[in-house]
């Protein structure tokens, strides 16, 4: 499986999907790609977890 490039549906950059990520993706089931960089995985994870935290 080699690496693969994606565009981040939030920021449009490229990144690379590499053959270790997609490894751990088809062990823990997930049958998507990943559709953020990993900047933008990280600050929309914040920006869920800071949302729970007002909603309490």
């Amino acid at each position: 499986m080699p690496d693969k490039t994606l565009v981040c549906k939030e920021c449009n950059r490229q990144f690379t999907f590499t053959e270790g990520e997609q490894k751990f993706y088809a062990e823990k089931g997930f049958e998507n790609e990943p559709q953020r960089c990993p900047e933008c995985r990280k600050a929309h994870k914040q920006q869920k977890q800071q949302y729970r935290q007002r909603k309490w």
